[in-house]
This record gives structure tokens, C-alpha cells and sequence, in this order.
């Protein structure tokens, strides 16, 4: 159960993106680059750090097929995340030793080569990772860029909220992170019994007050802008549901937030859904 054809583009909203980051960078006070991130043990200027050694890995290996370190020859999910999470680590040990000022330098210039890089790729071609927390072995470009963008929006938005900013906790930007998070609900109601016209609906409230329609059509997933026969609704606030799917936050933390309607297993499975690599 996977999405038929291209659900979203993102490729628009990069610049945008870049633009936004750099404009909190350049805002952020001294002692704000050391502030406590929800990111486990990082902090501001860490996650700064390691927004741009993913800039860095894209145009080297993507771009430019330079594989500096080799990944694992297992697959498996946990084995992936761990090499990530120990590649991640040493670029942020190393990091320590840019100041502020480097690091910003460093993201005006990787991040419009790495905008320019996205904007050039075919939608519909093989990407060159899968995306493997949506249970695909092979994913197409729009797949795997939508992943990218989640990854920039929900590592930016962490600085913004560490910091008291809204960020880009906006209706334009935030629209297609919230969609690539529910790319994850195929594989997630992978064992749930489903027919032809179910729906699921993802409703956000606070700053950004919208519903997300995901129908189950021909055995395959299309975000609706009607909905079928509602399984289930989830509604919990938007600055809540980034920080869920990302597994910045867990569900126990969300008490009287959070509001599950129709079947509740189909809810709970996905508010438990992890729509990153963790």
C-alpha cells in the first residue's frame, strides 16, 4: 500500500526555506547558539551544524556520487539509523570548533547550490536513497525530496522553538511538511484491514488550523479534498505535530492536546508514527 503517483512537490519551497534560516541565524544572540534543543542533546548551534553537514553530504554524494563513507551492507532500518546517528555525531564533535559567524558563511553558500541541485532533478526518476521510513526499498525523486524538506523544515523549526520564534511554523511552509509526514501512513496501517474509500484525517489546530484528507482508493493512498468512510480522525496542535512525527515529542506528553475520534487503534498507530530516520 504506497502512493501511486506524485503527491507533492516541494522543490518550491527550498529557497524560501533557505532564506528563512538565515534570516534566524543572523537574529540569534550569543548565548541563544547555546540554548537546549528538543534534538536529545543538542543544542542550538549543534543543530545549525548539522543542517549544514546535510547540505554538505547532498552535494557530495548525491550531486557529485562521492561516497566518503561507506554505508552499512545490511539495510536493516536499525542498523541505518545507528550508522546515521554515529555519522551525525562526528560531524557535530567536529563542528564544534566553527564559530557562529563560519557556520553562517558556510550555509549562504551551500544552501542556494544545494536549492539549484534540487530544482534540477526529475520528479519522477529513481532517487538515490530510499525513503525507508515510509517502507519503500526504491522511491522516486518527489518522494525522496519531500523527505529533504522535512528534514530542513523539522531541524530549523528547532531552533525557532528553542528560542521562543515562530520560525517557519507557517500555513505555506508548513503545508507540505505535514504532508510528507503522513507519506509514513501506508506503511504505518500496513497490517489494517482496509477498503476502497477509507479515510484518514490529519487536523491541525493553533497556528496552523487545517485538515489533511488521505483516502485509501484502488489499493493505493491519494490525499482527497473530499473525505470517504472516516476511520479515523486525529487533531492535536500544529506545533505538537511536527515535534511528533519527528520524535521530538511522544505522545504520553500530549495529555488533554490531543483528541482521537472513530476506530483508535488506526489513531494510535499514527501518533505513533516516526516520519524521520530515528
Amino acid at each position: 500500500m504506497y502512493f501511486s503517483s506524485p503527491q507533492l512537490d516541494t522543490r518550491p519551497y527550498f529557497a524560501t526555506l533557505h532564506d528563512n534560516l538565515i534570516r534566524l541565524l543572523e537574529d540569534l544572540a550569543g548565548d541563544e547558539w547555546q540554548t537546549p534543543t528538543v534534538a536529545s542533546k543538542w543544542r542550538v548551534k549543534d543543530v545549525v551544524a548539522h543542517l549544514l553537514d546535510g547540505d554538505i553530504r547532498t552535494l557530495s554524494v548525491q550531486r557529485d556520487l562521492h561516497f566518503g563513507e561507506k554505508p552499512p551492507e545490511s539495510n536493516d532500518f536499525g542498523t541505518v539509523v545507528q550508522w546515521l546517528n554515529e555519522l551525525n555525531a562526528s560531524w557535530v564533535h567536529a563542528a564544534k570548533r566553527m564559530s557562529p559567524e563560519v557556520l553562517i558563511m558556510l550555509h549562504k553558500t551551500t544552501g542556494p547550490v544545494v536549492t539549484e541541485y534540487y530544482e534540477s532533478l526529475d520528479p519522477m526518476a529513481e532517487a538515490i536513497f530510499s525513503v525507508q521510513w515510509a517502507g519503500e526499498e526504491k522511491s522516486l525523486n518527489w518522494m525522496h525530496l519531500s523527505r529533504e524538506y522535512s528534514e530542513k523544515w523539522h531541524h530549523q523549526q528547532q531552533i525557532a522553538d528553542a528560542t521562543g520564534r515562530r520560525g517557519v511554523l507557517t500555513p505555506e511552509l508548513y503545508r507540505p511538511l505535514i504532508m510528507t509526514f503522513m507519506l509514513g501512513i501506508p506503511h504505518t496501517l500496513r497490517d489494517t484491514s482496509l477498503k476502497s474509500g477509507d479515510t484518514i484525517i490529519l487536523q491541525t489546530t493553533g497556528a496552523v488550523e487545517e485538515a489533511w484528507i488521505l483516502q485509501y482508493q484502488d489499493s493505493s493512498w491519494q490525499f482527497s479534498s473530499t473525505a470517504g468512510r472516516i476511520r479515523t480522525e486525529v487533531r492535536l496542535p500544529s506545533n505538537a505535530a511536527w515535534k511528533l512525527f519527528s520524535k521530538s515529542l511522544r505522545p504520553a506528553h500530549l495529555n488533554d492536546n490531543l483528541v482521537i475520534t472513530g476506530e483508535k487503534n488506526i489513531g494510535e498507530k499514527i501518533i505513533n508514527m516516526i516520519s524521520v530516520m530515528a
